[in-house]
């Protein structure tokens, strides 16, 4: 197919179709299903980047991407922490409704994780019929890779990618399969201003813009200046996945995401429901670059990932996924209205908020007002920047706004006009002039919260032990095995686990589809997110 044809196609897709699809359509769609790569930045917002208006530093590989690409002005996260967020990525539901909303839940890097609160290591039971997207495209031929980090919030099962490691890569699939691959980046990590902070600085921290929430101290500027520097950092490692896809002559004609797991690394930022926490960066090239406008600001929420991802391959999304496919033949036509965002527990400090934003103003409900907004995250603390903000309280010298975080008690509820008032700090919800609109998106809250099944009103020791009898995750029992003359037939008595299968020596499992001949020697198995594995049945033609 050349270029002007694929380029009329993807066109039309992108600017017209809405969720009614003929089936030529469909059928043009699957015949040329696109390469779809994600580069993600960990703990990053909008507002450091040049894209957005930000000059304080040059990354000239994201400028080159995102003057290729459309940039999206309001993306957010559901949640503002990174294991949450990436269950509301993969899944295309809201954290609440996963019961995946507390930092963290399953724990890849530690068995006991938080015991100090009486938390164990578990892998929520996510409603039925709730799958990992890539399942899906997998199922129609794509090669998934993910370089490396999963952190789900739940135990991602092998079902999920072809390859995730460090070592993986499209360069590792079939020649000419379409591939989904995704590429974390944690050189930007909160982590990352205590652990570089004495490395070479690639701006002045004299130059740096310091918002009205921090106090102006030299501690302050230098970390702001570090998290610049980590960008710089950043931007060189994803100019090497780019050059890989102009070598293979891929750029041009594949999907490239840019876009920050959650909000900046910062007090108040990360962990935080004001926009510097849930607020990502989100960049989008599309096939051929085409384009109508170098920005959108339609609402854009992580749930929306994986049904657009979906529709771009020509792929109903589940009835089960709560975002709106943004593009593709799937493409819903309504945008949408809201944002709803969360916070709960965060390692060891348990707090409840929810929230709802709109274009024009953001609704904040607190439900632990005797706790402030300044969690003890010991994780935090050993942030210069945190351990300078404390200090200062503690001696009274902290200025008025940035004290605002520390508060207690902090208000029951908050409402701001973010047109005018974009940092959040003028708390308007007991203005008589703005009752109206309190009282409408406290009424839309409490509606999303009805109709989303928020998993946070109840205790989360309560869900543990309703998820895990006897303490253990449930085990998913053996797979049944019918035979017929040339074939066998896999069956697993839980309607929504995964089959998956292989033959000796192969490096990934298959997602088993239809029944496997009966000359071929396997191993087989049901998987399913908050269970553990079935036992492995095992086929040999010996």
């Amino acid at each position: 197919m050349n270029k002007f044809i694929r380029s009329f196609i993807w066109g039309t897709f992108f600017f017209a179709l809405g969720t009614g699809c003929k089936e030529k359509e469909i059928e043009s769609m699957a015949q040329t299903r696109p390469n779809i790569i994600w580069l993600v930045a960990e703990d990053q917002s909008p507002e450091f980047f040049p894209m957005y208006g930000d000059n304080t530093i040059s990354l000239p590989y994201i400028e080159s991407l995102s003057s290729d690409a459309v940039v999206f002005t309001n993306a957010f996260s559901p949640v503002p922490v990174c294991a949450p967020a990436r269950s509301a990525i993969i899944t295309g539901m809201y954290p609440t409704t996963l019961g995946t909303h507390n930092m963290r839940t399953y724990n890849a890097y530690s068995t006991e994780n938080q015991p100090e609160i009486g938390i164990p290591s578990y892998s929520p039971l996510v409603p039925d019929g709730v799958k990992m997207f890539t399942e899906y495209l997998r199922k129609e031929g794509y090669y998934c890779t993910n370089n490396a980090k999963e952190d789900y919030n739940f135990k991602a099962p092998e079902s999920g990618w072809d390859e995730s490691s460090k070592d993986a890569h499209w360069r590792n699939g079939p020649k000419d399969a379409p591939f989904f691959s995704v590429f974390n980046f944690n050189v930007c990590h909160e982590s990352g201003i205590w652990k570089q902070g004495e490395e070479e600085l690639y701006v002045s921290p004299d130059s740096v813009r310091v918002p009205p929430y921090f106090p102006d101290t030299d501690v302050i500027r230098h970390d702001i200046a570090v998290n610049y520097s980590n960008l710089k950092r950043l931007d060189e490692q994803i100019g090497k996945i780019i050059n890989q896809l102009k070598e293979d002559g891929l750029y041009d004609n594949s999907i490239i995401f840019f876009y920050g797991d959650h909000g900046g690394p910062f007090p108040r930022h990360k962990r935080a429901l004001y926009d510097t926490g849930i607020k990502v960066p989100l960049v989008i090239k599309f096939q051929d670059n085409t384009k109508n406008s170098n920005n959108d600001d339609r609402l854009i929420s992580f749930i929306d990932f994986a049904p657009t991802m979906l529709s771009w391959a020509g792929i109903a999304p589940p009835k089960v996924m709560q975002g709106k496919a943004q593009f593709g033949v799937y493409r819903d036509s309504a945008n949408s209205d809201y944002i709803f965002a969360s916070s709960d527990r965060f390692d060891e400090m348990y707090d409840k908020l929810r929230a709802v934003r709109s274009k024009n103003y953001k609704y904040i409900r607190n439900y632990n007002i005797e706790i402030p907004h300044a969690l003890a995250v010991k994780y935090r603390e050993q942030m210069p920047m945190m351990q300078n903000m404390m200090a200062l309280k503690e001696s009274g010298k902290l200025d008025s706004i940035p004290s605002l975080w520390f508060r207690t008690p902090k208000p029951a509820e908050e409402l701001y006009d973010l047109q005018n008032d974009p940092f959040e700090l003028v708390n308007l919800s007991d203005q008589i002039t703005y009752q109206d609109t309190l009282l409408h998106l406290r009424r839309t809250l409490d509606s999303w919260i009805e109709e989303t099944n928020d998993q946070g009103r109840i205790p989360e020791k309560d869900l543990i032990a309703r998820w895990l009898p006897n303490g253990k995750q449930p085990k998913l029992k053996p797979l049944q095995m019918e035979e017929d003359d040339n074939s066998i037939n896999l069956i697993s008595e839980k309607y929504d686990a995964t089959i998956i299968w292989k033959e000796s020596g192969d490096k990934s499992w298959h997602i088993y589809s239809e029944p496997l001949d009966k000359k071929v020697s396997f191993i087989a198995k049901a998987v399913r997110i908050g269970y553990e594995d079935s036992d492995e049945l095992v086929f040999s033609t010996d």
